[in-house]
């Protein structure tokens, strides 16, 4: 009992000092004024007086690792603004980013939340479009830019709307929920936020899409901003950090906590309580007195057995300050113990072993799990990094709270070398320093179960050095292992991260490619592209005793599809391609599998009849005309063929994919481009053609070159074609790899005034995220739901779907693929009204298309 009695006390005192030394962290914090406006769930004002919702719990776990002291500052919308400007405040959060305010206002520049404009109505109250609206009571923000976009959409449609101007978004609620308004205008996350609580329901009418910021006043706080960028970027692709729980918090729909009176005389009565027990407290001095001997004795023992523990002990606050170390800790630092208390790992790690010993931490924190792991660190002034075998345990209170953690870390760095080398000898050539046969084959047998076991290919290439052993016989072996490290250096500089190149042999490497395609013809592309890279390895000389030596190598390949049984098989199979490369004339590459090596031999060709094309010109444009439903030509898309002499047309689905793997498309996108331009200009300087558009299709090769931008501004300039006429089609597919620069570039050619258009929108992965956050101007339906919408059901709801999603956004439609005229009225029904297909026309050459439009022929 007397030893429970001395840890109580013990505890206590911790608890002074900690407090202690927050009120005098709390003395260094910074205050930073914060604006606070009714906007749940993105921004309220909390029970406790500070920023509340997602902004709020955002704003306050950066203060909380800034040492910021927030105030907050309640205000309406509009009055929070005129403080931001005023510099009355130093932070406003959940601001839209628009051109006007960045006159006014500085931004961070990665956003804190993306939004989007929506109308919700009451759930007696049928709207499901923008021409529901008519005659209907609609509440809105007074002042809001939902009330300017909404007022001009009104117009444009000659829609009698009866607009009820609110001061608070709270007060737009209540008056849908008084019967007083049909529905309100307002952003989605609020409204889904009150969705249930008010009777609301959302609706297909989404508009503005939004990306959300703090702001501070102009040319002010930029230091702030720039923390806020930090904490934004390191927590926003991490699953666990804080800023991903707040937002799956609130995604919830958490309720607001309130504070009870009950609750207030419940702290008052607590507060009487205190007070007696503070008076019960001097009846036990003389306990205290005894309590505090037997501490000094429990902390000398302690001492003593941590002086003399070979390994790291520490203790760290919630905060990750130092609250403990034991001497080991102060050895590694190289300071007192009074020098650690209080500080945090930046102080003695680099930026990256702090961030990730601080991750490990919260990871710990939150989870409540006892966390063992190797950690890598280093110190400031070390050369190479340590390795820890590290335990982190959580530490409670009585009620089961943590308030610390309670690390201890060995050091095993030394084990770790030893280890390494062990390993490298066992599964690794001494020369080259690349995996030997025994590892090679380690890792094909367990690619090779894994083949079976998972959808997909893989291959193993072997490369034998030609004359190799007359290298050896006129230049001596030393010289013979001297070009051996030299190639095994220069073929590791053209291969993936995740395949293994081996020293199979004497002058013989094998190349592992694992996770290819399981479709034949992406395969050959995937193992061709490595096999250039091989090949052009070759081409330069390499320098052997101060003089330039050619050497070539042969190649055979092999497939995992090839072998059902084992690795030995397998590489059987590629020295038999080996084998077969070096009886045709050395310097060949050979497949195992006839068939794919007859493939190779045709993409082959063609790669070579495309570059032959290219510098011929024996590629010609087809154009489809596009209509309106009134019958009206808008234009058309353009379609490239290619004619080679005295043959029939190549179909595009043969040599588009050979271009877009040998980097071809981007030339002869260059040339579509082009030619499509100057048919825009001879169109123009015709009143009866000038209002025709031209769409051409964009390869993600093409959109993703550096270059992309400036090659359609340079045509544009060189040709002189209306921009606003140009219309570039993108495809799902190109959009899911870096969509966010694709949007950039996207809004670039958007300021010259060339236009986008949508493709396949439906049959891949894109989402209306992704649409709404797309600057586009045409959304197209795709023919494979237009082919069959009058017989399925489902292609029939798609099809209706893709139409009002585009009418709600401002999107143009247009439906491709209409052959008859029961798909046409079909569309119309849906409200469609433009269209392409074969009911109007197939794609012809330029000649055709005039006269099937009867268009006057241009004059060259």
């Amino acid at each position: 009992m007397k030893w429970m009695a001395l840890m109580k006390w013990k505890i206590a005192a911790a608890g002074l000092l900690s407090l202690l030394a927050s009120s005098i962290t709390l003395a260094d914090h910074t205050i930073v004024r914060v604006g606070v406006y009714e906007n749940p769930p993105k921004i309220l004002m909390g029970p406790d007086g500070l920023p509340s919702g997602i902004f709020g719990e955002l704003i306050r776990e950066i203060a909380l690792r800034e040492n910021w002291q927030l105030q907050a500052v309640s205000c309406q919308w509009d009055a929070c603004l005129s403080a931001l400007r005023s510099g009355e405040l130093d932070l406003l959060p959940d601001v839209a980013r628009t051109e006007a305010r960045e006159r006014e206002m500085t931004f961070h520049q990665r956003p804190a939340l993306h939004s989007w404009s929506q109308v919700f109505r009451h759930q007696d109250v049928s709207i499901d479009s923008v021409l529901d609206l008519e005659g209907k009571r609609i509440a809105l923000l007074a002042g809001s830019v939902q009330q300017a976009y909404l007022q001009q959409v009104a117009q444009e449609f000659s829609l009698q709307v009866e607009w009820l101007p609110v001061s608070s978004l709270q007060a737009a609620l209540e008056q849908v929920r008084d019967g007083q308004a049909d529905g309100l205008a307002t952003n989605n996350l609020f409204g889904s936020h009150h969705a249930d609580r008010y009777q609301l329901e959302s609706t297909s009418i989404l508009f503005q899409p939004a990306r959300l910021f703090f702001a501070a006043p102009l040319n002010s706080h930029h230091d702030y901003l720039q923390r806020i960028d930090h904490w934004l970027t390191r927590w926003s692709d991490q699953p666990d950090s804080p800023y991903q729980r707040i937002l799956q918090g609130w995604q919830t729909e958490k309720p607001l906590n309130t504070v009870p009176k009950s609750l207030w005389i419940f702290a008052g009565i607590l507060i009487v309580l205190l007070l007696l027990a503070l008076i019960l407290m001097k009846y036990q001095r003389r306990e205290i007195r005894f309590t505090r001997r037997e501490l000094k004795r429990s902390d000398e023992k302690l001492s003593t057995i941590l002086s003399n523990l070979q390994a790291y002990v520490y203790i760290k606050d919630l905060q990750h300050h130092y609250l403990y170390a034991s001497p080991k800790v102060c050895e590694l630092f190289n300071c007192s113990e009074s020098d650690i208390l209080g500080q945090t790992d930046e102080a003695f790690f680099d930026p990256d072993s702090a961030a990730e010993i601080f991750r490990l931490d919260d990871q710990t924190l939150l989870s409540g799990e006892t966390l063992v792991r190797e950690e890598v660190n280093k110190l400031p002034g070390e050369e190479e990094p340590r390795t820890f075998l590290s335990v982190k345990v959580p530490m409670r209170d009585d009620q089961g709270k943590i308030y610390a953690l309670c690390g201890l870390a060995t050091d095993i760095t030394e084990q770790q070398r030893h280890k390494k080398e062990v390993h490298q000898l066992i599964f690794y050539d001494v020369l080259t320093g690349l995996p030997n046969r025994r590892l090679l084959l380690d890792r094909l047998q367990h690619s090779l179960v894994n083949r079976h076991q998972e959808i997909g290919n893989g291959a193993v290439i072997m490369i034998d050095l030609d004359n190799f052993r007359t290298l050896n016989d006129t230049l001596g072996h030393q010289t013979g292992d001297q070009l051996l490290t030299a190639i095994a250096r220069r073929l590791s500089h053209q291969i993936r991260v995740s395949d293994t190149l081996a020293r199979f042999g004497g002058d013989e490497f094998m190349l592992l490619l694992e996770d290819l395609s399981a479709d034949t013809s992406v395969l050959l592309n995937q193992v061709e592209q490595v096999l250039d890279k091989l090949i052009a390895a070759f081409e330069q000389p390499f320098i052997l005793q101060n003089q330039d030596y050619v050497t070539t190598a042969s190649f055979g390949v092999a497939l995992f599809s090839d072998s059902q049984h084992s690795a030995e098989e397998l590489i059987k199979q590629a020295e038999l391609a080996i084998y077969d490369a070096k009886k045709v004339g050395r310097n060949q590459v050979r497949f195992f599998d006839t068939r794919m090596q007859q493939q190779a031999e045709h993409r082959a060709e063609l790669e070579f009849g495309l570059r032959r094309a290219l510098k011929e010109n024996e590629f010609i444009l087809y154009y489809q005309p596009q209509y309106h439903s009134n019958q009206q030509l808008l234009g058309a898309e353009v379609l490239i063929r290619w004619q080679p002499p005295d043959q029939p047309l190549v179909s595009p689905a043969d040599f588009i994919p050979v271009a877009e793997t040998t980097g071809l498309i981007v030339p002869m996108g260059h040339w579509i481009l082009r030619t499509a331009c100057k048919q825009l200009v001879r169109w123009a300087d015709d009143p009866e053609t000038a209002h025709l558009t031209l769409a051409v299709n964009i390869s993600a090769v093409q959109m993703h070159h550096h270059q992309f931008v400036d090659d359609v501004l340079s045509i544009l300039s060189e040709t002189g074609a209306p921009a606003h006429r140009l219309e570039l089609e993108l495809t799902e597919s190109l959009l899911i790899d870096n969509i966010e620069h694709t949007i950039d570039k996207m809004l670039q050619l958007k300021q010259h005034g060339i236009r986008f258009s949508l493709d396949d929108f439906g049959t891949g992965f894109s989402s209306l995220n992704m649409l709404i956050s797309l600057p586009l101007d045409t959304l197209k339906v795709d023919q494979a739901f237009v082919r069959d919408m009058h017989r399925d059901p489902r292609d029939l709801a798609v099809a209706r779907t893709i139409i009002d999603l585009g009418r709600s956004l401002s999107l143009n439609v247009i439906a491709e693929g209409v052959e008859n005229e029961q798909q046409l009225k079909s569309l119309r029904m849906l409200g469609c009204q433009c269209f392409q297909g074969y009911f109007y026309a197939r794609p012809m050459p330029i000649d055709a298309f005039i006269e099937h439009c009867q268009l006057p022929v241009p004059l060259f």
